[in-house]
């Protein structure tokens, strides 16, 4: 059915040119191929462990799956470099989170808008603040071929002394450390793209906005008939109504809304100093886990002290239950080393009871979940995202029921009655946080994150022989 519709819309449209002149659409049906433009970054298109991932990347391989054809993507380093390409035809389409700015539009025919971003001026934190463009005293320099240079064109209409250079040679991300580095003075980033940064340079600090918001969307040829940019519009219409767009996203973009300064740069000050010590009982235990996942949880949960006691009475680096860690075998919960041993074999008890039709990366946010939660206020939160229609096996519908576990109107009906759901959205939201800035340290600075000989036989004897009540 979806491929008689696909076929119909090729049909339909190239029904009103000429009858010699190919669609858009059906050159690509025919070819079995689509051609899709890129350029390289954290949001769009890199080659990870596991092969090709981003954003626009999988949104892309997700409507080359619709359309029944194989992807090949094109990486750009800059869009001056891009967009000419598909001005010629020599692609299909450009997906790099681009947005649609005036000269844009004037250029390019665009789909439906996926994300709305703002454009940012940033600074290193700890110099002096700019608040507008009059406040701008050094040097500000951008990345040619971003919608940058035509926002700040039109700033300059009405402050003529504002003036900055233009680079083929650093992309956004290369500007924002260049600025960190006091290489230059600002840069402008979109606001997605600073919101990861941030994480790993906590530093980047913003001015003020250069834009208002505006949507970020993909490109096709403007001299082509509509059909391929019919069947874009009808993609993104279905993966708006079954949650698939959300649930991109969340994944990408859900947990780095929130930004906190101090937290964020004594995390990665702790990582250098402290996960050290603990990092090759992490590694020994993880399993089919990956090691630095634990470590971003025990963080969560202690910030990595072996004696750390919550109110509700869990102890030690991975916050153990006496249940619970008598159900591992656990003997001290205040041994990290057996700590950090029960915390990973129950988040791997709780992947196994996830239900199996569940996928990742949702089935991790699960257990994670019930991890904080509890397994019985996670099923509760799927059966009331199952009564208002959404999706059960989906993170980013059942979070949302999560928070209505504290409303009573809701917990009333649910088996195991009030929780602190919006704790455990927190909880996971941190984690992904915290294990994201773990891997980009650990494969940056590998060397950092690596113990000295022995440092595991640094922590007190005292520290191990204190009596778990």
């Amino acid at each position: 059915m979806q491929r008689i519709l696909i076929l119909f819309l090729a049909l339909s449209i190239t029904g009103c040119n000429d009858i010699e002149q190919s669609s858009s659409l059906g050159d690509v049906l025919d070819a079995g191929v689509l051609k899709v433009g890129t350029t390289y970054g954290l949001t769009t298109y890199y080659n990870g462990a596991t092969g090709p991932v981003g954003f626009e990347y999988e949104l892309a391989e997700g409507f080359a799956g619709y359309l029944g054809v194989k992807l090949e993507v094109f990486p750009y380093y800059n869009l001056n470099d891009l967009l000419p390409q598909l001005a010629e035809a020599h692609l299909d389409m450009i997906a790099a989170g681009i947005s649609v700015s005036p000269e844009r539009h004037r250029r390019f025919k665009f789909g439906p808008g996926y994300q709305r971003v703002s454009e940012k001026l940033v600074f290193k934190q700890g110099k002096e603040w700019p608040r507008t463009i009059k406040d701008l005293n050094g040097t500000l320099v951008v990345a040619s071929g971003s919608s940058h240079h035509e926002s700040l064109l039109r700033l300059q209409q009405s402050n003529e002394q504002l003036s900055w250079q233009e680079t083929d040679d650093s992309d956004m991300e290369e500007l924002l450390e260049m600025v960190l580095n006091e290489e230059l003075d600002y840069t402008i980033a979109d606001s997605n793209i600073l919101a990861l940064m941030r994480r790993r340079y906590p530093e980047l600090s913003i001015g003020f906005s250069i834009s208002p918001e505006q949507d970020i969307s993909w490109a096709v040829n403007k001299d082509r008939d509509d059909s391929l940019l019919s069947a874009l519009i009808e993609y993104f219409g279905i993966i708006q109504n079954n949650g698939t767009l959300a649930a991109l996203e969340d994944k990408y973009f859900g947990h780095v809304r929130l930004f906190n300064y101090v937290d964020t740069r004594e995390y990665i000050k702790s990582s250098k100093e402290v996960l050290p010590k603990f990092k090759p009982w992490f590694v020994q235990y993880s399993g089919d886990l990956d090691w630095r996942l634990l470590a971003a949880m025990s963080y969560q949960e202690s910030h990595w002290r072996p004696k750390a006691t919550s109110y509700t009475g869990v102890r030690g680096m991975m916050m153990l239950t006496i249940v619970t860690a008598k159900e591992l075998g656990i003997v001290s919960r205040l041994d990290p080393e057996q700590s950090i041993k029960g915390g990973a074999k129950y988040l791997t008890k709780l992947l196994k009871r996830i239900p199996d039709r569940i996928t990742y990366p949702d089935r991790l946010w699960f257990a994670l979940a019930s991890y904080n939660v509890g397994l019985g206020h996670l099923e509760d939160a799927r059966v009331l995202t199952d009564r208002q229609g959404a999706n059960p096996d989906m993170w980013v519908d059942v979070k949302i029921r999560l928070l209505q576990l504290r409303q009573k109107k809701y917990y009333k009906t649910t088996r195991y009655g009030y929780a602190r759901g919006n704790e455990a959205v927190a909880y996971v939201d941190n984690i992904r946080r915290y294990y994201d800035t773990l891997v980009w340290l650990d494969e940056q600075q590998p060397d950092v994150l690596e113990p000295e000989e022995n440092i595991p036989n640094e922590i007190s004897e005292l520290e191990l022989a204190t009596k778990d009540d």
